[in-house]
């Protein structure tokens, strides 16, 4: 019996295995012993050893694979399995697979043959073994060669022995790919059969498992073998089996996770591999294991490896796809990671949730409750994921409810609720999210439950009568049931070509109703549902006709995608009629204009659908129709598109045919509008193909001028327009034979029988048509112009009209009809403006004729001479000038012909005679603010011979300049707006100083005059015909303007400027910033100003170079309003890494303004943006600027601190000096009150006077705000009481009056008196903020009081009065003012805010009292507690009767 054979870890390592046998502990084990170097075998001995290899394996038994000979032999050819040729690899693979494949059967055998003979046990236990063992080496060796052939396909080693061959076949000669699809395969079926009896109760060997598994996990890390089926499904059997079958659900697991995260293309695979083990096995342990696992694992790691969740979220997805149930039993591990950063997850789980919702919840026996209770909560998930943070899952969430609306899986329940979510999403701000929108709520008509049409119209109707027939069917007292809206919540889904009303036709067919509209339905819960559904298809229809305004605004689109899908949506809407959609359409047309090609073939596109998908005659009604209601910029759209449509044969001839009809009355019915509009389609047509017009041209003139121009007026303008799009060859053919036409076209301008606002733009294309027929239009023309002005000015001639002085001129203009004469200048104006382009036309055509005779005249002198010669010549005479000399005739004489035009120097010009009597009409603004529209037709005029004549342009300027700024009108003043653009395109020399006037007129009061502003300059500096200038802050504020259409205009503007060249709004942003800081603009149209310029700059260069402009403008600048501006500009930068530097680099310009927060702010956002990318080095530079800008920023914070303090201070010494001033005046004054009380002495007024004079630098203030009251102040005696009403001065401290029982001094006073005139720099300040009134500073006697009402002014300190019984010396003070005396500088700063009232000073005598002082202290200073003493210090009255008597020689020397 041979050794058993052990799995190595690789094929190589079976033969360094054989080092470990020495270990008597280890069972022996088959290894080769005696290899045979096959590749250095020559080719004749190669093919033998290999042959007589694969005859022993096909002529022994199967075991013999077990004998060390074959072993060896086998192993040396699969060893060097590369070196073999095909035909020999062919033969050995063969070999292998095919007793491998007759070995398996012979189990099943084996197995039967030991349950038969259960007693002999030891043949059938050897003959296991020998199974066993062939089993492992088939397996290895088949295995081994898969992995060699493909390392040597990856590495190209097997190239050099099977070029040859790869010339016919691209693989292998042998075809590689199909034999290993069956080896893997083989191997599968080997996992796949009962292993028991091979392997014993214990299961399957441990390393035969692994080994298998390890190389199938490698073969699957390669793509393209998975890309051949055979061997993508044998590997997915293998990992089903092994984890299912073999139960290793760990280890595969793990396998399969690392597979995921690593190797996108692996995931559909795999998850294909574990369904199937799931289905074949019928056990999800592997899957179970696999979904517990991604729970499992931290939302954070998702967040860094954004691939590996891609990866699982695809296999998640995958895996709900095929194993719904399975999944939506395991679905609550994975919730929780909704809350996780990754959107890449949550996506995922939206695409889970959206498959279960459609697929696990079908056909599943149990409590229907719990899994309609389930199925609704994950719906109520999918509602609350359309609001997530990511844009890419809410636009996921509305493609899986889109996906769910084509399985049928949404209920009516729930329908409306998912309709208001998309419609809420249309609003938002990512482009993918209203895709997404756009396309479910498409999906949504189209699969909508209510039936093909959804007017709100006919629903309010019909659920009206159902109402009705419901409340007549329910009895008196009936139970409340609930509605049957949820009574079946499943899926009662009817198909879009079906209604809610049509389903319930089925159980009553037989049965006829009077009311068409209304099925009779006898079963009341139908009923009850029926009016349900009716109620849900109403708020749907609702809902969605609510739409359109916010639709009509997605046409605007800058978004591509929302453009064509909006269009589609409207097109869905309009199929299912709801109301709106047909006018929101029409707003589509304007879209062909469009650069973008995907637009316009989406609106060409629907345009065909809508219109042109019809019968002839439909078509031609609706393309009629859709012109009578069109305005001027979409008729502009919708000849475009018929012009196009024409040549690209989409409209045919028959359709043509049609609206001749129509034009011609042919069809009973139609009104001269439709054939107005019929022509006006023909005409459209005409632009690509003329003669569309030209079989018809009789009609057009019988009809466009005939007794129908009457009833419809604008039918003649159609037919003028009609006229000049003939072809040449037509309008030949008119000329000669119907001269009719001219006497119709002069009708028409100078008849009165037309209205007079249709008037205007016929005789507009009558005179445009008249230039382009008439042979020699300036005689008819001129002949016109008479007939009109002899209708106006019946009784005065040409003469009258431009010589006569103005009296005559307001005589002549009184007898003149206001509208004649308004109709009469815009016949000349119009004439002369097409005259001026005849004149540049015959030019053109002149030029081009003469070229074209110099091109034929040179190829017949080429012919006749020699060609070098006749090119010498031509060059010659281009560098003599000779060939100009033409052209310089012909453009002087059109230069002279332009000038007649208006010039009034030849006597037969009737326009040049006209020119000043226009001119002196427009000054007389008086006159013509009584005919607003007469001044609107001569103003037009004006400008109109203005255009034509330079020197009659410069005359005129100012006026014209005046009534655009000064008009009452909006009409004139637009009007003139829109000829200063005209005027600056022909004359720009001369609008050159006028042009800050030009920009004046975007700041008019009109909507209508700022918004043809906008156009005008926008046109003007877009095509280059007018320079930015200084006041292009003019347009900026325009961008926040309060109307959207202007808004958006100057936005459009700055969009397209910012395109030209290098961008010019880079050059111009400093100079904007500056000019908008002068400005009072509010601060926020400030910003968004200045983040929408910012924002159009794209440019790396120009952005660091803008930190340094804005840097630099810090320095010339004081105002903080202006340091906020250009912060905040500096915030909304794009920062790159040499920005930041620059930035640092510039610390000092700004460093001045970072005493401001706000500024400071701004600082704060421009670190924080650069943080995000900054490098590890330049993040250190940050912080530390970050860190420098804090202590600047807390310097001047301080140094703008003290700066106010001592300027408070300054003023406060001034108030000081005033006061000292005044005083001094007041004491030589005199007072003789004083003196007849000079008996009782206010020592504290006396001390205090002498210390102000002593004391060179000294304030003492007090600053009481919101001062209301001051109660007087009086000094009492023993016998009355004197009064004293004089003014104390505003800064200077109240003097309180001291209590005594008999008349002697205070030492108190004395010392502090003594010390104060030592004290050279005193200051001692009080603030007493918010006191209403102030306690009366009294002095009393034993038989009186004395009382001063002296006021107290405000900002001065008040002495506290001081309590004594007896005249007793003070050792607090004494101590005091010892202490204060061995200080030179002494401030007692004191704030008492919001005080009412301030308690005294005072000294108490005795034992058990207490002597306080309320003498303020200095902040930072010590305060000296007051001193308690049992014992009076007496001191006698020798010492206080200097203090009276030097306090009196005071106030007499005073006075």
């Amino acid at each position: 019996m041979a050794p058993p054979f052990v799995f190595p870890s690789s094929l190589r390592d079976l033969e360094r295995d054989t080092d470990g046998d020495g270990d008597g502990d280890e069972e022996p084990s088959l290894w080769p012993q005696n290899p045979i170097a096959v590749a250095t075998l020559r080719a004749a001995d190669l093919e033998e050893f290999v042959k007589g290899a694969s005859f022993d394996l096909s002529d022994k038994e199967l075991f013999c694979i077990e004998e060390q000979e074959v072993f060896d032999g086998i192993y040396s050819i699969v060893r060097d399995f590369n070196c073999l040729p095909p035909a020999l690899k062919f033969n050995i693979v063969e070999t292998l697979r095919s007793n491998l494949s007759v070995l398996l059967p012979n189990i099943d055998s084996l197995s039967r043959a030991s349950m038969s003979s259960p007693s002999d046990t030891t043949p059938i236990n050897d003959r296991i073994a020998s199974h066993r063992n062939a089993l492992k080496i088939y397996s290895f060796f088949l295995i081994s060669i898969v992995l060699t052939e493909e390392s040597a396909a990856e590495t190209g080693t097997g190239a050099k022995v099977t070029a040859h061959g790869r010339k016919k076949n691209h693989v292998y000669a042998w075809n590689w790919e199909a034999q290993r699809g069956r080896i893997i395969s083989l191997v599968a079926n080997s996992l796949e059969a009962d292993l028991s009896l091979l392997f014993g109760p214990g299961g399957t060997d441990e390393r035969y498992l692994s080994f298998v598994s390890k190389c199938t996990f490698v073969l699957c890390e390669n793509q393209n073998v998975l890309k051949d089926e055979d061997t993508r499904n044998g590997l997915c059997r293998i990992i089903g089996a092994i984890a299912t079958k073999h139960q290793r659900i760990s280890q595969i697991s793990a396998s399969v996770s690392h597979l995921i995260h690593k190797f996108d293309f692996t995931v559909p695979h795999l998850a294909e591999a574990v369904a199937s083990a799931e289905k074949k096995f019928g056990d999800g342990s592997l899957a179970i294991s696999l979904v517990r696992e991604i729970g499992r694992a931290d939302p954070k790691e998702y967040a860094r490896d954004s691939v590996g969740a891609d990866n699982v979220g695809r296999f998640l997805v995958e895996l709900a796809d095929r194993l719904p149930k399975l999944m939506s039993t395991n679905i609550g591990v994975l919730i929780p990671h909704f809350g996780g950063e990754s959107y890449k997850i949550r996506n995922a789980l939206v695409g889970v949730l959206g498959k279960l919702a459609a697929k696990a919840f079908k056909d599943v026996e149990g409590d229907s409750n719990a899994r309609l209770r389930s199925k609704q909560a994950m719906l109520e998930i999918l509602i609350e994921r359309c609001r997530d943070v990511s844009a890419y899952t809410r636009s996921r969430v509305l493609q899986v409810w889109s996906e769910l609306c084509e399985e049928n899986s949404i209920s009516i329940g729930l329908w409306n609720e998912v309709a208001s979510v998309s419609s809420g999403r249309l609003e938002d701000k990512s482009a993918i999210v209203r895709k997404s929108a756009l396309q479910l709520l498409i999906t949504m008509l189209q699969h909508n439950p209510f039936g093909p049409q959804l007017r709100t119209t006919t629903f309010e109707a019909t659920l009206e009568k159902y109402k009705e027939k419901l409340q007549g069917m329910e009895p008196s007292n009936p139970d409340k049931d609930e509605v049957a809206n949820d009574c079946s919540p499943g899926e009662v889904i009817v198909g879009q070509d079906e209604s809610i009303s049509d389903s319930c036709l089925a159980s009553s067919q037989d049965q006829n109703d009077r009311d068409a509209t209304i099925v009779d339905i006898t079963n009341l819960e139908q009923i009850r549902a029926l009016v349900a559904s009716l109620e849900a298809g109403l708020r749907f229809s609702k809902c969605i006709t609510s739409l359109m305004p916010i639709l009509v605004q997605l046409l605007a689109s800058s978004s591509a995608t929302d453009v064509e899908n909006t269009i589609l949506l409207l097109m869905r809407c309009r199929q299912f009629q709801i109301e709106g959609s047909e006018a929101a359409l029409r707003k589509m047309l304007p879209l062909v204009f469009s650069q973008d090609k995907s637009i316009y073939e989406a609106v060409e596109s629907a345009f065909i659908i809508l219109y042109t998908r019809k019968s002839p005659t439909e078509t031609a009604k609706r393309l009629l129709d859709l012109a009578i209601d069109c305005s001027i910029g979409d008729l502009a759209a919708l000849e475009s598109l018929v012009s196009s449509l024409v040549s690209k044969a989409e409209i045919s001839s028959s359709t043509v045919s049609a609206l001749w009809d129509y034009f011609c009355f042919n069809i009973n019915g139609v009104r001269p509008v439709q054939s107005r509009g019929a022509l006006s389609i023909l005409c459209m047509a005409a632009k690509s193909s003329p003669s569309i017009l030209g079989t018809h041209l009789q009609d057009i003139i019988d009809i466009g001028f005939g007794r129908w121009a009457k009833e419809e007026p604008l039918l003649a303008r159609t037919a003028c327009l009609a006229l000049q799009r003939l072809s040449d060859e037509d309008k030949g053919k008119l000329i000669n034979t119907n001269s009719r036409v001219f006497a119709a076209l002069q009708g028409l301008v100078t008849s009165f029988s037309i209205p007079e606002k249709i008037w205007y733009g016929a005789a507009d294309k009558a005179i445009s048509t008249i230039y382009t027929l008439h042979p020699a239009p300036e005689i008819f023309a001129t002949e016109t112009a008479k007939k009109s002005l002899s209708s106006v000015f019946s009784v005065l001639g040409t003469e009258d009209v431009s010589n006569g002085d103005e009296t005559e001129n307001d005589a002549s203009l009184s007898s003149v009809s206001p509208s004649k004469l308004g109709r009469f200048l815009f016949v000349i104006s119009h004439i002369a403006l097409n005259h001026l382009v005849y004149i540049e036309n015959s030019v053109r055509k002149i030029q081009k004729q003469i070229r074209k005779n110099e091109k034929s005249q040179s190829t017949t002198e080429d012919l006749q001479s020699d060609v070098s010669k006749s090119s010498e010549a031509q060059g010659i005479n281009a560098e003599l000038g000779l060939g100009a000399t033409i052209d310089i005739a012909i453009e002087s004489l059109a230069e002279r012909a332009e000038k007649e035009i208006v010039c009034c120097s030849s006597e037969k010009n009737l326009i040049g005679h006209c020119g000043p009597f226009l001119s002196k009409l427009c000054r007389n603004l008086t006159l013509l603010q009584k005919f607003p529209d007469l001044q609107a037709s001569a103003m037009l005029a004006l400008c109109r011979l203005m255009i034509i004549d330079a020197e009659f342009c410069e005359a005129n300027l100012q006026i014209l300049f005046t009534v655009a700024e000064s008009a009452p009108s909006e009409i004139v003043r637009s009007n003139c707006t829109i000829a200063l653009g005209d005027l600056a395109v022909r004359f720009p020399n001369l609008l050159e100083p006028w042009t800050e006037y030009i920009y004046a007129r975007l700041r008019d009061p009109s909507v209508s005059v700022r918004k043809n502003a906008v156009l005008v300059i926008s046109h003007l500096i877009l095509n280059d015909m007018m320079k930015v200038k200084g006041y292009i802050n003019e347009m900026t504020v325009r961008i926040e303007d309060e109307d959207e259409r202007i808004s958006s205009l100057a936005k459009l503007f700055f969009h397209e400027l910012s395109k030209k060249g290098s961008n010019p709004i880079y050059n111009l942003l400093p100079d904007i910033l500056g000019r908008l800081c002068n400005q009072h603009l509010k601060e926020e149209t400030f910003c968004n100003i200045m983040q929408f310029l910012i924002n159009s700059i794209k440019k790396d260069k120009q952005m660091e170079a803008l930190v340094d402009k804005l840097c630099n403008r810090f320095a010339g600048v004081n105002d903080v309003r202006q340091w906020e501006y250009i912060s905040y500009c500096l915030s909304q930068l794009t920062f790159t890494e040499k920005g930041v530097k620059k930035l640092l680099d510039n610390f000092k310009m700004f460093e001045h303004a970072l005493s401001e927060d706000s500024v400071m702010n701004h600082f704060r956002s421009v670190i924080s943006k650069c943080k995000k990318f900054a490098k590890p080095e330049l993040k250190v530079c940050i912080e530390e600027f970050e860190e420098k800008l804090s202590k600047v920023h807390q310097e001047k914070k301080e140094q703008e601190e003290t700066t106010k303090n001592a300027e408070a201070h300054r003023q406060r010494i001034g108030s000081l000096d005033e006061f000292l001033a005044t005083k001094e005046v007041s004491q030589n004054s005199g007072n003789s009150a004083e003196e007849e009380t000079s008996e009782v002495v206010d020592p504290s007024v006396d001390s205090s006077t002498e210390h102000t004079e002593n004391t060179p630098e000294c304030s003492d203030h007090t600053s009481t705000e919101n001062f209301q009251t001051s109660p007087p102040v009086t000094e009492s005696g023993g016998a009355g009481e004197i009064e004293s009403t004089q003014p104390v001065r505003k800064g200077v401290s109240r003097s309180r009056a001291k209590k005594t029982r008999d008349p002697v001094s205070d030492p108190l006073v004395d010392r502090n008196t003594e010390y104060k005139e030592n004290t050279p720099e005193h200051s001692a300040d009080t603030s007493t903020e918010n006191s209403q009134t102030s306690a009366p500073l009294t002095e009393s006697g034993d038989a009186g009081e004395v009382q001063s009402t002296q006021p107290v002014p405000k900002g001065v300190s008040r002495l506290r009065p001081k309590k004594t019984g007896d005249p007793v010396a003070d050792p607090l003070v004494d101590s005091s003012t010892e202490y204060k005396e061995n200080m030179p500088e002494h401030s007692a700063n004191t704030s008492t805010e919001n005080s009412q009232t301030s308690p005294p000073l005072t000294g108490s005598e005795g034992g058990g009292e207490e002597i306080q002082s309320t003498q303020p202290v200095r902040k930072g200073m010590p305060r000296s507690r007051p001193k308690k003493t049992r014992d009076p210090v007496v001191e006698d009255s020798a010492d206080s009767g200097p203090v009276r008597r030097a306090t009196r020689s005071t106030r007499r020397q005073g006075r």
